[in-house]
């Protein structure tokens, strides 16, 4: 069976300044996302799902012409006013202005989706051998079964020289079981120092620390925990509107409770993201030093 990829194209880009996920990167117009997509064909990828908000899926519609040829290509939508059932009780928040989180955008897909599956950034760039790990580890788990998988990098791989980061650490059990994910903002290199800044000043992180971005494997077992986790959120959390469902927390509810077990891939290519403006020319100039290797075509789909 094929594993699908997902790819979590709902994000706003405010700290960017507009829709990096379609923001033109390769030599020939590629966006981060397809050099993806790229990736997961050639790590054995059969499907890719494409998660927006409606209002911004025509934006896509130049790239969705590029890659049908390639690999079947759905979409599905996150309603930022989804109807919850608590019970008796419907919950529903109409005057919501922003998405549910990354682990609500998961759960958007459960129609989309059957087999065992990979989630991304549309704005990020993970590496070819990320892929291959995470292809070989969903071919070989059993889809009805809560084991899951996320690709680590080392932290001093994933920051930005022109601000700060946010980042998922990742606290392992054993040589590769996670046995916790923690969720760090504001951090940056200072001092020679990764340090993140919290109510109690600044700690610093050692280097080599794996953290996450956002790079996941999931069965569809994860469907369920989700949706009765959301439904907890929302019934706790849902009067808050800037409130979110993240993957680390629905992953963490998993792990402590014993229900799931989750697998910590270490990837050994550099991680790169377009948080800021000023990120795109060296990850341009990256993603040039990678086609002069031969890792990528010049074109993609040509």
């Amino acid at each position: 069976m094929k594993p699908t990829l997902l790819i979590l194209a709902a994000g706003m880009g405010n700290r960017y300044g507009g829709l990096k996920q379609i923001e033109p990167m390769g030599p020939s117009g590629e966006t981060l996302m397809e050099y993806g997509i790229y990736d997961a064909i050639k790590a054995g990828f059969g499907k890719a799902v494409f998660l927006f908000r409606d209002n911004i899926v025509s934006s896509f519609e130049n790239n969705y012409k590029k890659l049908v040829d390639h690999i079947t290509v759905e979409y599905v939508f996150q309603d930022i006013n989804p109807v919850v059932t608590r019970g008796a009780e419907t919950l529903s928040y109409e005057r919501r202005k922003k998405p549910w989180g990354t682990a609500h955008a998961i759960l958007s897909a459960a129609s989309a989706i059957k087999e065992p599956f990979a989630v991304i950034n549309a704005d990020d760039f993970y590496g070819p051998s990320g892929y291959k790990e995470l292809s070989e580890f969903l071919r070989n788990t059993d889809p009805g079964k809560q084991e899951y998988a996320v690709v680590g990098y080392p932290i001093e791989k994933t920051l930005s020289p022109h601000g700060t980061v946010s980042r998922a650490v990742l606290e392992l059990s054993g040589p590769n079981g996670l046995d916790r994910v923690v969720e760090r903002t504001k951090i940056a290199m200072s001092d020679n120092r990764i340090q993140y800044y919290d109510d109690q000043g600044s700690i610093t992180i050692p280097g080599g620390t794996l953290v996450s971005t956002n790079f996941w494997g999931f069965t569809p077992a994860v469907f369920n925990e989700l949706e009765q986790q959301f439904c907890e959120f929302v019934a706790e959390q849902g009067d808050n509107p800037k409130s979110e469902f993240f993957i680390p927390y629905a992953v963490n509810k998993v792990v402590e409770s014993e229900a799931a077990s989750v697998s910590v891939l270490t990837c050994q290519d550099n991680w790169m993201g377009v948080t800021y403006k000023e990120d795109k020319e060296p990850v341009t100039a990256e993603i040039q030093a990678y086609i002069d290797q031969g890792v990528y075509p010049k074109s993609l789909w040509d």
